[in-house]
């Protein structure tokens, strides 16, 4: 049971390791080679690889820090240069709350980060919003704050 308990923690530290990662393109061409594939140019796996899908958010806000920032910052830029695709942002929490008031939290986390999106030049029209509150968790639940901080997040899903 403890060796489980061992492996569980590590598979939770390596998906914060993996979803984390907020930082430019730039930034990361050291760590990861990003393959220009013609064939994959304006398809949601280029988007998820040059402009980042997700904005993560301290517990209980919905303001976006730097980070999310500048990871909208990179959406943004993306979406103007295909006109053609739609976004969808899913606002998502922890466990902690009732279910009333995580959808609500969800829903200011979806609408900061949509704001942002539109603002910065993405028409309206194209960018959608929806709260899965707490009912979608993307870590599996539990009490840990690794698992808390990856589920406190908004995550663009191109259409």
């Amino acid at each position: 049971m403890r060796k489980m308990k061992s492996w569980a923690s590590l598979g939770i530290l390596a998906l914060l390791a993996a979803c984390e990662c907020d930082a430019p393109k730039e930034e990361a061409k050291g760590a990861v080679e990003v393959v220009e594939d013609e064939s994959l140019r304006g398809t949601a796996a280029d988007f998820i690889a040059n402009a980042g899908d997700r904005c993560f958010f301290a517990f209980d806000k919905s303001n976006l820090s730097p980070e999310a920032e500048a990871t909208l910052t990179r959406q943004a830029d993306w979406l103007k240069k295909h006109e053609s695709r739609k976004v969808l942002i899913e606002g998502h929490c922890d466990e902690r709350g009732t279910r009333e008031y995580n959808l609500g939290l969800g829903e200011r986390r979806a609408d900061a980060a949509a704001r942002f999106l539109t603002t910065h030049g993405v028409n309206g029209d194209r960018v959608r919003t929806i709260s899965y509150g707490k009912d979608r968790p993307i870590a599996a639940t539990g009490s840990q704050e690794e698992v808390h901080r990856v589920n406190r997040v908004a995550i663009a899903v191109i259409e």
